[in-house]
C-alpha cells in the first residue's frame, strides 16, 4: 500500500515537473563542470586518495561521536549566522530582538529552536566522544597531543554554551550568568581577575553582554576552527586508533 502511495507521488511529480528531464540536465551540467575542473585540477585522483581509505573492523558507532559533534557544530555556525542577522547585542534591544526573531521573522522560531537544541546535543556528544577516547585508552602515546587538543575543544564547547546562554537577556539568562561568573570569581589567586574580565565590571551589565556576544560569535569560533584543523590533521596523520 505504501509502495503504491509513493509511486503515485513520484508519477504525479514527474508529470508536472518533468523530474527525469531536470535530473538529466543537472547531471549533464555537473558532469561537464566536474570534467573541466578535473582536467585542470586532477580532482578525481585527489578525491580517490582522500576518501578511499579502509575502515578497520573494530570501528563501531561509538567512533562516530566526534563526527556527529562536528556536524552539530556546522549546524550551529549556519543557524548562528542567520540569527546574527537579526540579533542586536545591547541591553535595550537584545530581548526584543530575540522576541522578534521568535515571533515575527519567517521560520525564526525554527532556526532558534534548531540552534538551541543543536547546542545541547553538541555538548552531549562531545562528552560521549571524550569518554569513548578516555575509556579506550586513545589518549596514550603517540596520540597524547591530539588528546590535549581534544580536551581544549571540550572546554571551548562548554564556554560556547555558557556565553550563548546570556544572549537572550532575560531573567533566567541574567541570573544564570551572575551565578556562573561568581563561581569563576571563586578561583584562587586569579578569581577576581576572571570575574572582572568576564563581566567587564562588578555586576552583570551591558558590558558583560557585549563581551559574551563577541566571544560567542568571533573569538570562540576562530579558536574552534584552529583547534579542529589541528585535531583533524593529527587524526589524518596517525589514523584511527586500534582496539584495546
Amino acid at each position: 500500500m505504501m509502495k503504491n502511495f509513493f509511486k503515485k507521488i513520484i508519477d504525479w511529480s514527474n508529470k508536472r515537473l518533468d523530474l527525469t528531464n531536470l535530473a538529466e540536465i543537472f547531471l549533464s551540467f555537473s558532469g561537464l563542470l566536474y570534467g573541466e575542473l578535473d582536467r585542470r585540477l586532477e580532482l578525481h585522483e585527489a578525491l580517490q586518495k582522500a576518501l578511499k581509505k579502509p575502515v578497520p573492523k573494530h570501528v563501531n558507532f561509538s567512533f562516530c561521536f566526534g563526527g556527529i559533534t562536528f556536524l552539530l557544530f556546522l549546524i550551529q555556525v549556519f543557524t548562528g549566522i542567520l540569527l546574527a542577522l537579526y540579533y542586536r547585542p545591547s541591553p535595550e534591544a537584545a530581548y526584543e530582538s530575540v522576541r522578534h526573531i521568535t515571533n515575527d521573522v519567517t521560520l525564526g522560531w525554527l532556526i532558534r529552536g534548531v540552534h538551541r537544541w543543536a547546542s545541547t546535543l553538541m555538548i552531549i556528544f562531545v562528552i560521549f566522544h571524550t569518554l569513548r577516547v578516555f575509556l579506550t585508552g586513545v589518549y596514550k602515546p603517540p596520540r597524547e597531543l591530539n588528546w590535549m587538543v581534544g580536551v581544549c575543544l571540550f572546554g571551548v564547547t562548554l564556554i560556547f554554551g555558557f556565553t550563548g546562554y546570556l544572549l537572550p537577556w532575560d531573567q533566567l539568562a541574567y541570573w544564570a550568568t551572575t551565578v556562573g561568573t561568581e563561581i569563576a570569581g571563586g578561583v584562587p589567586i586569579i578569581g577576581d581577575f576572571l570575574l572582572l574580565m568576564m563581566r567587564g565590571g562588578k555586576e552583570v551589565s551591558g558590558e558583560t553582554l557585549t563581551r559574551f556576544f563577541t566571544g560567542h560569535v568571533i573569538i570562540l569560533p576562530l579558536v574552534v576552527f584552529i583547534l579542529l584543523g589541528l585535531h583533524f590533521l593529527m587524526v589524518r596523520r596517525q589514523g584511527i586508533s586500534g582496539p584495546l
